[in-house]
Parts: structure tokens; C-alpha cells; sequence
């Protein structure tokens, strides 16, 4: 069983559920609680109206079956990790002839933190579609809802077994694909406007060569630091708010 023990994220995964239902998976409930605070009864409250069962559990069985958690427990379904999780064959289908639209391809992320951190900048600044490895890249629900603050659930996801493909098949449909890397142009200096994907790497070493290379360019955060790199998620909302900050631009 998995659970999600973060309130933002419960609460986000239950809104989710009422405004989808069981809609790709994502089943949710029951709602495992014990001795909660405010915060939590309020949850609960949703999860009532939301018709979602709630079980009285003893503080001590919630602890080993849900460590972390703060009065309450979600058991949740982890095949419906974000929203309406899709194909890319499907997503680009869906875009239609818009003019613009921004994906994050995701190389490797294996640290469940920095993942989820990327998740919460990708729905602040308005990401269409996360691409990952399935299998190699971080797998940890209920860190990764915490993290994101509950926006995992929101962020349209998507999963493949090839992300080189995934850039071709983009590149086919017009997007220019961008890959972060340090020593790439200035980011402030590269038009990044219409269809576009940024491809960041992971945490240890980098993009891999073979999508390297199928990337249009590559770009970099220009840096006063004496250490020559940034953490992988906190690049990831430099580089998204610079996205976003040209669009508004005109």
C-alpha cells in the first residue's frame, strides 16, 4: 500500500479526485486517522464531503504503517501520480495548433526532493507536460507530494522508456528543444518563445550524451558563485521563470 502523510498533499490528491474521479487511476482512501490537530479535521472534513471513507486507527499502527504523518493518512492509489498522467502521443494531440507550449524532460532525477521541487515549479509557471524515464526516475509518492506541496497531483506527467524519441517526437511537432547545461549559452541571451522543452539532468552527471545531442542547443544560468553549478531544482525554476518572464514580455 502507499500513502501520502503530507497535508498540502492529501488535501490536493482528495480536490483531485472529486474533480476527476477514479479517471486514470488514481483511486484514493481510506483516510486513516488518529489524534489529529485543526489542520487535519478540516481534511478530514473534505474526505467526508468528498465521500471518501475514514478509519479510526490507533496513533501507534498509523506510525508503522505511515511514518511521517501528522494525525492522518491517505491511501492512495500510485498509478495516478499526477494529473490525468498521459502519453506524449496524447499530449500532443491534445495542444492542437497552439503557437506555444512548454515541456520539462526530466533525465534521470532520482533524488525524490529535488524531483518534487521541480513538480511545484512546473505548476507555478504554468509546465504542460513533465516527461520522465519510467522505471530510472524518482519513484517516492509521498516525498514527492510533500515536496511539491501538493502541486504533483496537478502537473500533467507523462512516462516513457525512450526520452530521446520523446525529443524527436517533439522536435517533429515543432518544439526546439533546450538541454541545461553549464557550459551552454546564456539563457538570458536565447529567444525562448513558441513550442518549447527544456531538458534538465541528473543530479550527479548530467544530461546523457545521446539526448545531449538531439537537443537544439543548450543554455546556462550565468553564476558569481565560487561553486561552478546549482542544485537541479532550483535551476529548474530559473530557468522556468525565464520562460515565463519573455512570454510576459511580449
Amino acid at each position: 500500500m502507499n500513502y501520502l502523510t503530507g497535508l498540502h498533499a492529501i488535501e490536493e490528491r482528495i480536490r483531485l479526485y472529486v474533480q476527476t474521479g477514479d479517471e486514470g487511476g488514481r483511486e484514493c482512501g481510506p483516510l486513516l486517522m488518529a489524534k489529529a490537530g485543526p489542520r487535519a479535521r478540516e481534511i478530514a472534513d473534505l474526505a467526508t464531503a468528498s465521500k471518501i471513507r475514514i478509519d479510526r486507527i490507533g496513533s501507534f499502527e498509523l506510525d508503522r504503517i505511515a511514518p511521517g504523518n501528522r494525525g492522518i493518512a491517505l491511501q492512495v492509489n500510485e498509478a495516478g501520480r499526477g494529473k490525468a498522467d498521459t502519453s506524449l502521443e496524447e499530449f500532443l494531440c491534445s495542444i492542437g495548433e497552439r503557437s506555444d507550449s512548454l515541456v520539462i524532460i526530466l533525465d534521470e532525477i532520482t533524488d525524490p526532493h529535488n524531483y518534487g521541487a521541480i513538480l511545484r515549479s512546473c505548476d507555478q509557471f504554468a509546465v504542460d507536460l513533465v516527461i520522465s524515464r519510467n522505471r530510472r526516475s524518482a519513484k517516492h509518492a509521498d516525498v514527492i507530494s510533500k515536496t511539491s506541496a501538493g502541486t504533483a497531483a496537478w502537473v500533467p506527467q507523462a512516462e516513457t522508456a525512450n526520452l530521446v524519441r520523446s525529443a524527436k517526437l517533439l522536435k517533429e511537432s515543432g518544439f526546439w528543444i533546450y538541454g541545461a547545461d553549464m557550459n551552454g549559452q546564456d539563457v538570458f541571451s536565447v529567444k525562448l518563445s513558441g513550442r518549447i522543452a527544456l531538458v534538465l539532468g541528473s543530479e550527479g552527471t548530467g544530461i546523457s550524451r545521446l539526448l545531449l545531442d538531439t537537443c537544439d542547443g543548450t543554455v546556462a544560468i550565468p553564476s558569481l558563485g565560487k561553486v561552478d553549478s546549482l542544485n537541479v531544482s532550483v535551476a529548474a525554476g530559473v530557468l522556468l521563470y525565464e520562460v515565463q518572464r519573455q512570454r510576459l514580455a511580449g
